[in-house]
């Protein structure tokens, strides 16, 4: 890699937005490229769903699939903290700056170099440093995960296969936020569609020899996967050999210890609903943690389309915080917490009321018993009360950081949501089981949400709380129509099957004719990026 001064690739979604003869087509390029990506999103989702149905089918809810999932809390954790939100929120601002360096002309070196150059040595090395601890300290670290396992040695050597993870999931956290600022957004969503195939293929192939150490060999093996699917693409955008030289040291002030240690610890908090969550279910019945789990897997997955679209948008706030423009980002930020509660609020609908038939279609095979279908359903259906939440802070915490400034704000929004989960889990477990566990979940998140949305305005971006809550109020009203409609169907229509088809029909259905009637402007605004999505005669 070496210091010629090439922008982002002709073509490019950053390219097109930051060329003024582009500035009438904004909305629709952003709408391709959030497009394109949710489509890889569902192949992935798809995949994993096909994932969670081996590990379902061949384990069920037990002693083996609870050992398991409680060593993915590693990949998990690195998956937020790595790939998604913590590498994310601070490499994309960072090679924001750098490429409007770059463009400035000004400096003597190339910023992207100079950043790739003072970062990713030192990242691989702290990263390598870090899972070797784990492989040495699984076993304190699954006492600390679940200490009321019965046997924890299953566990332990789970959580010794997944530990690769801290620094292959690293690896391709870094490469997909460089893609990612560059405009690049069809890489970094397919990583996912090779991480599920290597934990299915490996399942499969070594389980009756291994049991489920196959799985989580499987993951080991889907995170190498994922470095090679970003490699090609991040090897083609670096600056090519030659061309300015490279003076180390600035890439390195970008991202200083202030500006990491609150991205960091924010991504903690965050992440650690998901220990609060195994904690509390450890000491439950065997298959406690197996439910709660699949219901999150199922239910998380409107959520994960909805981020998607503060996923494209994230480099254009960054961008327009670093040139100053803090209305357009304010405009922006607005409007993707808008579309973004549209869309996870349909998705919610469809799992509070096909929750029953959507279990028993995906999982009841195998192990997986009409009871473990009751009980996970249930769950689903506490749990996604909470995905409003979940959605609006992962949208709200990328605007926080987006001007690469240090901020403890959102930190704190989450500290006391991760306490509220905490206080209110301790209460409701005992008397409701993993019920009392979703449902603290969903009380923790939203408390967090309302907090940074309430704190946005004055420390980041300048966006009207009041303005954002009247935008979600009547979609939100929508949902509530479109679960009872969806229910309603599922009842009345025989068969899991056909029970699940007719209710996924009416759902959409109902909540946009309600949102319509409703005068929703996010609902004519979902249907128009379809349309732009998919423009008429293309």
């Amino acid at each position: 890699m070496s210091g010629t001064t090439t922008d982002p690739a002709p073509g490019t979604t950053a390219d097109k937005l930051s060329t003024p003869g582009a500035r009438t087509r904004p909305g629709r390029l952003l709408a391709r490229a959030a497009g394109g990506a949710a489509g890889l999103t569902v192949v992935a989702a798809l995949l994993g769903l096909v994932r969670d149905q081996a590990i379902a089918r061949l384990f069920g809810a037990s002693h083996a699939s609870d050992a398991f999932l409680i060593a993915w809390t590693v990949p998990e954790m690195a998956a937020t903290l790595l790939i998604e939100d913590g590498m994310a929120l601070l490499l994309v601002p960072a090679f924001s700056l750098a490429l409007t360096r770059r463009a400035a002309g000004a400096h003597a070196q190339d910023p992207v170099r100079a950043l790739v150059a003072d970062t990713l040595p030192r990242l691989f090395a702290a990263l390598a440093c870090a899972g070797g601890l784990l492989v040495w300290g699984a076993p304190w670290a699954v006492g600390v995960l679940a200490p009321g396992l019965d046997d924890p040695r299953l566990a332990v050597d789970c959580t010794r296969l997944t530990a690769v993870t801290v620094l292959t999931f690293g690896i391709t956290g870094y490469f997909s936020a460089a893609l990612r600022a560059h405009g690049r957004f069809l890489a970094p969503a397919g990583v996912y569609i090779a991480y599920n195939i290597g934990i299915i293929g490996m399942t499969l192939a070594l389980h009756t020899v291994w049991g489920v150490r196959a799985a989580a060999a499987g993951v080991a093996v889907g995170s190498l996967l994922m470095i090679l699917t970003l490699l090609p693409a991040f090897v083609r955008l670096m600056p090519g050999r030659g061309g300015r030289r490279t003076v180390r040291g600035e890439g390195s002030a970008l991202l200083g210890a202030m500006v990491l240690a609150p991205v960091i610890l924010f991504v903690v908090s965050r992440q650690s609903q998901v220990f609060v969550e195994r904690f509390l279910a450890s000491s439950l019945p065997d298959g406690a943690i197996s439910h709660l789990n699949y219901a999150q897997k199922v239910a998380q997955l409107p959520m994960v389309l909805s981020m998607m679209i503060c996923t494209v948008t994230f480099p254009v706030v960054a961008r327009a915080m670093a040139a100053g423009d803090r209305e357009g980002a304010r405009r922006r930020v607005e409007r993707d917490l808008a579309l973004a509660g549209t869309v996870v609020l349909l998705g919610t609908a469809a799992v509070l009321g096909c929750a029953p038939r959507i279990v028993e279609v995906l999982f009841q095979r195998g192990a997986f018993d009409a009871a473990d279908t009751a009980a996970t359903a249930g769950v689903m259906r506490v749990y996604a009360l909470g995905l409003l939440g979940h959605t609006l802070v992962g949208a709200l915490c990328r605007p926080f950081f987006s001007a690469g400034r240090p901020t403890w704000y959102p930190l704190g929004a989450m500290g006391a949501g991760l306490l509220v989960t905490t206080v209110t889990g301790l209460l409701l477990t005992g008397p409701f089981g993993v019920e009392g566990i979703a449902a603290a979940n969903a009380v923790g998140i939203s408390t967090a949400a309302l907090l940074m949305l309430l704190g946005l305005g004055t420390r980041a971006v300048a966006v009207r709380p009041g303005a954002v809550a009247l935008s979600l109020a009547r979609p939100v009203a929508a949902a509530a129509v479109a679960a009872a409609a969806g229910r309603l169907a599922t009842d009345l229509v025989p068969g899991p099957v056909s029970g699940l088809a007719a209710g996924c029909l009416l759902v959409p259905l109902a909540f946009l004719l309600t949102g319509l009637a409703l005068r929703a402007p996010e609902a004519v605004h979902l249907l128009a990026l379809i349309r732009q999505r998919f423009p008429h005669g293309r």
